[in-house]
């Protein structure tokens, strides 16, 4: 008898098997890969998830809140782009992420208050800017006592009497929404432009962790087991989708 002609499979076109299910795999590590590609060029340029972990935003931003991050609105907008996609400048009212003028290494969430150009000045814990106090709904103010003079500890220094101070161009002065309670441009000075990321858009989730600290080894493990055990019992639900203004 002579030789076999081709399988059914080859004779037909099709692969063989072998060849069909690389392929295949293939595929699937390519699309993972634009996948990846993808999400890094969204939180490298679109939008980032970040987590509230001081009070100095409150009641605006509570501890645990996490929040959706706009990197795209404030971008280099100049040149032809400038006039077709929706940029804008850090305005007096945003609530802004940016890097930590004193360790680049952290990220601050606070409202500018102020932008270059503008005098600002804190007198008995009224903000003034240009000489008008301007309406700040979301502006707290806990602790009733007001420290001026030389008997303030040097780390209160500021806080509820500063300035005037002229913010020079190219930075803007951020405060906290939680005035007594905020480690900000009064203690640290105007921070650069070039320092920030975006603005704070939407709280997407809520996590009271009830006073809960995880440190040492095996925090991170330790922290995210408490967050399963207790996901819908200390879930702030009323807080999901809640525009920050």
């Amino acid at each position: 008898m002579g030789a076999e002609g081709p399988s059914v499979r080859e004779a037909e076109g099709g692969a063989p098997r072998g060849r069909g299910a690389a392929a295949a795999v293939r595929d699937y590590l390519e699309a993972i890969l634009v996948a990846v590609i993808l999400a890094l060029f969204a939180k490298a340029f679109v939008v980032e998830a970040f987590q509230i972990p001081s009070a100095s935003m409150e009641e605006t931003l509570l501890v645990g809140d996490h929040v959706l991050v706009d990197k795209f609105v404030y971008g280099a907008h100049r040149g032809p782009w400038g006039r077709l996609l929706p940029y804008a400048d850090v305005a007096r009212g945003d609530v802004v992420v940016f890097r930590s003028p004193e360790e680049p290494g952290r990220d601050f969430v606070k409202r500018a208050v102020a932008l270059g150009g503008e005098t600002v000045r804190v007198e008995a814990k009224r903000l003034l800017v240009d000489g008008t106090e301007p309406a700040e709904p979301w502006a707290s103010h806990r602790d009733p006592a007001v420290l001026t003079g030389p008997g303030v500890p040097e780390t209160l220094r500021g806080r509820d009497a500063f300035g005037p101070l002229r913010v020079p161009a190219g930075t803007f002065f951020a405060m906290g929404d939680n005035r007594d309670d905020s480690r900000d441009s009064r203690f640290w000075g105007p921070a650069p432009l070039d320092g920030v990321k975006g603005r704070a858009v939407l709280v997407y989730w809520s996590y009271d962790a009830g006073g809960a600290s995880f440190t040492g080894r095996g925090a991170g493990v330790r922290r995210l087991l408490d967050t399963a055990l207790y996901f819908f019992e200390r879930s702030r639900w009323r807080r999901s989708f809640r525009a920050v203004r």
